[in-house]
């Protein structure tokens, strides 16, 4: 005779949950590479004993969070997080590691002020040498790290800094709300990772990751300038624009100098 096992009502999400968490954890720990194949559906539901909709679904999570690509007939393979609109914009990294579907957090890993040295200076534009707030960051989605972030904030621009730990809001995000800035300038490289860089990251040195260096400023002085550095293993950089002539010479008069002197 056929008997059912009995099912708490947690037992469907907590399978649902495991199997969510153990395929991330894979992806992001960098076990399965890019391009990598995952287990059939079939696979995976003899592995956990659970129902091939439970499966599906947690693929279908995965595959909007940019973590696999699901080819129809081909099974599903391991894709890039992306690292979306750094270029065009100041990506707040909390936002980034949510749209992955996984719980972020974040901690001060160093914290120091001193005087700025003559490379810095040439950064923020100053003849003399500048207080400096210089901190390190490491944010991560789950149990895994997602981005080292090395920061100097110029404390001139930004007195208040002096007195922030940062124990509640990252740097970047308490920026944004404390200080209006007017300029950003990018940088985006690819870089191997220097041994301090590559144990905060949990990857091994000299492995290849995507860094980002951006200088923020506002009218009168460079606020900050940060570097990020993500596994490159994992992260790609998207962004997406449209060719000039698609504008029109309504929206370029629009959009100009003198349009926006006479509209504000």
């Amino acid at each position: 005779m056929r008997t059912s096992r009995p099912r708490t009502k947690q037992g469907p999400r907590f399978i649902h949950e495991r199997i969510l968490a153990d395929i991330q954890g894979k992806i992001l720990s960098g076990r399965w590479a890019a391009g990598c194949r995952i287990p059939i559906e079939q696979e995976l539901m003899k592995q956990y004993q659970c129902s091939r909709m439970t499966v599906s679904k947690v693929l279908t999570r995965l595959a909007h969070a940019g973590l696999i690509v699901r080819r129809r007939k081909a099974g599903s393979f391991v894709g890039h997080p992306h690292s979306q609109s750094a270029v065009l914009d100041i990506p707040d990294i909390k936002v980034e590691v949510a749209a992955l579907d996984l719980p972020y957090s974040y901690g001060v890993l160093h914290r120091h002020k001193r005087r700025s040295s003559r490379e810095e200076r040439e950064i923020f534009g100053k003849d003399g040498a500048v207080p400096m707030l210089e901190l390190d960051c490491l944010h991560m989605a789950g149990e895994q790290p997602f981005c080292l972030e090395q920061r100097l904030i110029n404390l001139q621009a930004v007195p208040e800094a002096a007195s922030e730990t940062f124990a509640e809001l990252a740097p970047g995000a308490w920026l944004r709300r404390r200080v209006p800035w007017m300029l950003a300038e990018h940088r985006i490289r690819a870089a191997a990772a220097e041994p301090e860089a590559a144990a905060a990251l949990k990857i091994k040195p000299r492995t290849p990751c995507l860094v980002i260096e951006r200088t923020t400023r506002d009218v009168a002085s460079a606020i900050t300038f940060v570097r990020l550095i993500y596994p490159g293993n994992l992260h790609e950089l998207v962004a997406s624009f449209m060719p000039i002539a698609a504008v029109s010479d309504a929206d370029l008069r629009d959009r100009s100098p003198a349009s926006r002197a006479r509209s504000g």
